[in-house]
């Protein structure tokens, strides 16, 4: 049985052939379908990656600034405790110094009212109320220059942790800054070669996809071609595919007139 002077079973195998080739060009379009949604999906997840990298190291930095500030601020009421300390106890001493002195002003009164009849004893006397008056001023006047400087001492304190403090957080702020940028660029970094691996993989899937079923349609023409040459029977295949593009369209020629018989020759 023939169509347009081709054999069914080449029409067949041509239809086939097409079919296969029409699969593959689906496959590979599916396959670029995959991974567009494959890249997509990874660009999404370093986005995601990447701002939560940055929240946590916002959150860090918040922290360590919290952390430093509570620390100053307990410094600071420790000095000031230490200082309100040294002022008491320096009031505690110029009072009992005074409170001696005037004990010994008063033992100088007694002692003169009883000495008055002994001029030398009373000379001694003022002399040891003197040397107890000068060794009262030297005494108030060592506390007094003590907490003087145990003062100046706390403000010293406050100042170099207020220092201290600045240059911490300083150091914080310049050591986070860079590993976060660094570990963002790093994640960015990572998720681009992923992409670029999963596109160039699927690409090849692809053309492999495309070549294989390129392959699959010569084989079948050329199993076509060999079983048209190893069997006469369908010798008119070869034919169809030999003058398909040429012939298909014209019209089948009429075949010849038989001539007519001549006559008998006469004897």
């Amino acid at each position: 049985m023939k169509i347009l002077g081709a054999p069914v079973f080449l029409i067949v195998v041509v239809v086939v052939v097409v079919v296969v080739i029409a699969v593959a060009a689906v496959a590979a379009v599916a396959v670029v379908v995959v991974v567009v949604i494959a890249v997509a999906v990874v660009a999404a997840v370093a986005v995601v990656a990447a701002v939560a990298v940055v929240a946590v190291a916002v959150v860090v930095v918040v922290v360590v600034v919290v952390v430093v500030v509570v620390a100053v601020v307990v410094a600071v009421v420790v000095a000031v405790v230490a200082a309100v300390a040294v002022v008491i106890v320096v009031v505690v001493v110029v009072a009992v110094a005074v409170v001696a002195a005037v004990a010994v002003v008063v033992v100088v009164v007694v002692v003169i009212a009883v000495a008055v009849v002994a001029a030398v004893a009373t000379v001694a006397v003022v002399v040891v109320v003197v040397v107890a008056v000068a060794v009262a001023a030297v005494v108030v006047a060592v506390v007094v220059v003590a907490a003087i400087v145990v003062v100046a001492g706390a403000a010293v304190v406050v100042v170099v942790v207020a220092v201290a403090v600045v240059v911490v957080v300083v150091v914080v702020a310049v050591a986070v800054v860079p590993v976060v940028v660094v570990v963002v660029a790093a994640i960015v970094v990572a998720g681009a070669a992923v992409v670029v691996v999963v596109v160039a993989v699927e690409v090849v899937v692809a053309v492999v996809v495309v070549v294989v079923a390129v392959a699959v349609a010569v084989v079948v023409v050329v199993v076509v071609v060999v079983v048209v040459k190893k069997f006469p029977v369908f010798y008119g295949t070869r034919r169809f595919i030999t003058v398909f593009t040429s012939a298909r369209y014209r019209p089948y020629p009429e075949p010849a007139r038989s001539s007519p018989c001549s006559p008998h020759p006469t004897s």
